[in-house]
């Protein structure tokens, strides 16, 4: 292991004053950490984990191993960071922070999903009042597309700390109704997301050839039919050979996915993916009826008149062949734009307080909110259109109220970029959507006023040009950040936030240490009282004695039955204990409990430590200002 910190550089984390002290070492790494150094953290993690014992390692080695978790995932080393937080848990099985901590670290391996949201859920139950894991159990759900039970979750987060940038982010992402890149595979599959992701690009590789090959083809032919009527059959015969090279494309494609049992389940799963296999099933139909209902159509397609053409019954399955990649795309951009509630997203995203994944994400939703008023007005202008009366228009002076009222949801996001979001094209896509809007809304207006016609056409003619105008744009603003690899205006460029925010997660923290005089009480007493609730209320009860004291400060109890039975109620429990030394010293350790069988005492780790004196005879009684005292 190489240690990325160096005595004699000035920017790094400086050696403990005492190397021998386990604690310390891991309070640099800690540090470490915070100054993005994980290489350096890992070089401290490690010697305080396999330090000198006598030295206190051990009291530190649970603290170590998730230091050490945290920096190997940082360092993308997901199965040595697994690997560390496990050891931490076998030394606290009751410490949330390690479950959190190996929660955090098997959501990143493949097909272990199930043991991430079992982890989560016991780091849940032994520190409900921390958001770390409410965050966790959020993030699972948010992958697996369950937006109610991850909704809850970080609500639950928000509630004990409001300023939980991830939980904002993640909170807004729900609204939106977000769905991850690979929303094919369900992270439970105990099965590797590349294979379903090789199965998933097979599909679409035979979706976009055979769409395509077919469009040319169909082309081609109709082509060769208006050039000479009499090449029907040629043509009808060459088409028909195209049919073959589709069923040698579908074999070869099907020969490369490797999970049919998991293909049915991946399109349920992922609707665009169903859709555009379905599109191609029928483009398949079609192009044979096209080619069947030729003949019919060869007279229409050598006069070469459109009109003649659109009526003709072959331009149907001509059409479907020939313009249903655009047709989905196009649908594809509505049905995402509509799709959540953008104005409450835009609202979290505000209140995580300017940070860089949330202006990614209000640039990207505000997009989203662009697109929907085109649409509407798009709309509005058709109807208007199709009933031949600009009155129909005038609802389309309310998208200007609709876009400032989005943007100044998005307010704070924008962390004091330029424009709503720091996206200059965004910015002009938004000023061409209000001048459309009062145009079509001005032609309204002429129309109501009964005003000369040409100024309802120069309205007209101005709001269809800037709608025009904004489709441009966003094609060219979508073509420009798919050719730089950069964020898009699309659904897809969202992204949800994982360890984002300035400071480290809660799961570094230091455990709760025991004092030497809290450790004398609790191995000398004989009086030790467990407390614990169940669904009556609060109980205590008496158990023999503390077995020992683990170096790390857990405490392992020989009880009776009831409080082994307690324990797998509710792991949260407290032990109070008084010095049988010095008898007005009490101390209450308050902790989780698991059994251990395999020992038969209960384990408890220790989350929060009380002391305290009983009062003496001097703060018995108080005497009055006569002198006599008080019963």
């Amino acid at each position: 292991m190489v240690s990325g910190c160096d005595e004699r550089d000035p920017a790094a984390v400086p050696f403990p004053p005492e190397p021998g002290s386990a604690r310390e070492w891991c309070a640099v790494a800690v540090a470490r950490l915070g100054r993005d150094q994980p290489e350096a953290a890992l070089e401290a993690a490690r010697r305080a984990v396999e330090g000198d014992p006598r030295s206190g390692a051990e009291d530190a080695a649970e603290w170590g191993y998730r230091i050490a978790s945290l920096a190997f995932e940082r360092l993308g080393r997901d199965a040595e960071s697994v690997a560390a937080a496990e050891e931490a848990v076998r030394l606290a099985p009751g410490s949330w922070a390690a479950r959190l901590r190996l929660g955090t670290a098997l959501r990143r391996i493949p097909g272990r999903w199930k043991e991430a949201w079992a982890q989560a859920g016991r780091a849940v139950r032994y520190a409900p009042e921390e958001p770390g894991p409410h965050v966790l159990v959020g993030d699972l759900s948010l992958l697996r597309g369950e937006y109610r039970q991850a909704r809850n979750a970080y609500r639950q987060a928000l509630h004990r700390v409001d300023d939980h940038p991830g939980a904002r982010i993640n909170l807004g992402l729900t609204f939106l109704r977000w769905e991850r890149s690979r929303g094919h595979h369900d992270p439970a599959w105990p099965v590797d997301p590349r294979a379903t992701g090789r199965a998933r690009r097979a599909l679409e590789v035979w979706s976009r050839q055979v769409r395509v090959l077919l469009a040319a083809a169909l082309l081609a032919v109709a082509t060769a039919v208006a050039a000479g009527p009499s090449l029907v059959g040629e043509a009808r015969t060459g088409g028909g050979a195209v049919l073959a090279a589709v069923l040698a494309i579908t074999l070869r494609q099907a020969h490369r996915v490797r999970l049919w049992s998991y293909v049915p389940a991946m399109l349920v799963r992922d609707v665009w993916l169903a859709v555009g296999v379905s599109v191609t099933l029928v483009a398949v139909a079609t192009y044979v009826a096209a080619l069947a209902t030729l003949p019919g159509a060869a007279t229409t397609l050598a006069s070469g008149s459109p009109a003649e053409l659109a009526r003709s019954p072959w331009s149907v399955p001509a059409g479907l062949v020939l313009f249903n990649g655009a047709a989905v795309l196009v649908v594809r951009t509505l049905t995402e734009a509509w799709r959540g509630r953008p104005v409450r997203a835009l609202a979290e995203f505000a209140a995580a307080g300017g940070d860089r994944t949330a202006r990614r994400d209000t640039d990207v939703t505000l997009w989203l909110v662009a697109v929907r008023a085109w649409s509407a007005l798009a709309a509005v202008a058709g109807a208007a259109l199709i009933l031949s009366d600009s009155r129909w228009a005038l609802p389309a002076l309310a998208v200007p109220g609709a876009l400032r009222w989005a943007h100044d949801r998005a307010g704070r996001a924008s962390g004091g970029h330029r424009g709503p979001a720091g996206d200059r094209w965004l910015t002009g896509v938004t000023a061409l959507l209000v001048a459309a809007s009062l145009a079509l809304g001005a032609a309204a207006a002429v129309r109501a006023l009964e005003l000369p016609d040409r100024f309802d056409r120069w309205a007209w003619q101005a709001g269809i040009g800037a709608l025009v105008t904004v489709v441009a744009a966003y094609v060219i603003r979508s073509a420009r950040a798919w050719w730089r690899g950069a964020p898009g205006p699309w659904r897809g460029s969202l992204v949800m936030c994982e360890n984002c925010g300035r400071g480290l997660p809660g799961d570094v923290g230091p455990p709760v240490g025991l004092s030497g005089q809290v450790r004398q009480a609790l191995t000398g007493a004989r009086g030790v009282v467990l407390a614990y609730a169940d669904q009556t209320g609060p109980r205590a009860l008496a158990v023999g004695s503390v077995g020992s004291v683990g170096p790390g400060g857990e405490l392992r109890l020989i009880a009776a039955d009831d409080a082994w039975r307690a324990a797998e109620r509710d792991p949260r429990v407290a032990v109070f204990v008084s010095d049988p030394l010095d008898r007005r010293f009490w101390a209450e350790v308050r902790g989780i409990a698991i059994a251990d069988a395999e020992a038969d005492v209960l384990r408890v780790t220790p989350k929060h430590v009380v002391v305290g004196e009983y009062p003496g005879r001097h703060q018995g009684r108080v005497r009055p200002r006569d002198g006599r005292p008080s019963r």
